[in-house]
């Protein structure tokens, strides 16, 4: 019994939640990440309303960190463990974005790969038209709606976390609050959202997989995003827009385009 418990208390010491690191990002918000791992570094994006704590226990992170990847996870301004500003000028002209190109560049990484999920491909779309060192990329749980500067769902949501709550997205609101979220900060995400146009799109280099779920079309075309980028191959997958990303299919599916 005594064995036992030691055996337990032994494990357990080992058995802890990745560590919590921050950097001043170009404007000196204040930005969370978690590293794990050595090996060719990947970053993973996280989605609206979520943190980095949403690739937590999902098949992804844990086969990453498996086949010797080094998993760089952020929480984006205005969630999780970030600073979470609440003037405008805090995220107009790609603040997120940029964010993520400071990070890389905090870390001293010279070349990187990058998985994105619904509003995190939004931004990592951005970021393969900025960053040449993102070489490849997958752009998960989206269509090709968000290419459109006049997103009529862009919009519904900017709106709804500004007070003016429609039916489609009160649920979305009705989570947010449950959550503790800052729904100023949620509001300026959405308004100052940054757009990757289809023409911009035309110019990316690195290899790119889209990957969605099957009943999963609330943001558009996923094949009509594949066909608008030039070196990228369309997979689908069993699942749902909220699930998707933390299933085994998924897992494989990036595992085996990396």
């Amino acid at each position: 019994m005594r064995e036992s418990l030691w055996l337990a208390m032994f494990l357990c010491a080992f058995v802890t939640s990745a560590q919590t690191k921050y950097f001043n990002s170009f404007d000196d918000t204040k930005i969370a990440y978690t590293d794990e791992g050595k090996g060719k570094p990947i970053l993973l994006i996280h989605g609206f309303i979520q943190s980095g704590k949403s690739w937590d226990h999902t098949a992804l992170k844990k086969d990453l960190l498996q086949k010797g990847y080094r998993v760089i996870i952020p929480d984006l301004r205005g969630n999780g463990d970030s600073d979470k500003p609440h003037d405008d000028d805090a995220y107009s002209q790609d603040a997120e974005v940029i964010d993520l190109m400071f990070l890389m560049v905090e870390l001293k990484i010279s070349k990187y790969w990058a998985v994105g999920y619904s509003r995190g491909s939004i931004l990592l779309a951005k970021l393969l038209t900025k960053d040449r060192r993102l070489k490849k990329a997958v752009l998960g749980g989206m269509g090709i709606d968000f290419t459109n500067p006049y997103w009529p769902r862009r919009i519904l949501f900017r709106d709804a976390f500004d007070g003016k709550i429609f039916e489609e997205a009160e649920g979305a609101v009705a989570y947010a609050k449950s959550i503790g979220a800052d729904l100023r900060c949620l509001h300026l995400q959405q308004k100052y959202q940054s757009v990757t146009t289809k023409r911009q799109l035309q110019v990316v280099k690195a290899k790119v997989l889209v990957l969605a779920g099957d009943e999963d079309i609330d943001n558009g075309d996923p094949a009509a995003l594949a066909k608008a980028i030039p070196k990228s191959k369309l997979q689908m997958v069993k699942g749902d827009h909220n699930g998707t990303y933390k299933t085994e299919a998924f897992a494989k599916a990036i595992l085996s385009f990396l």
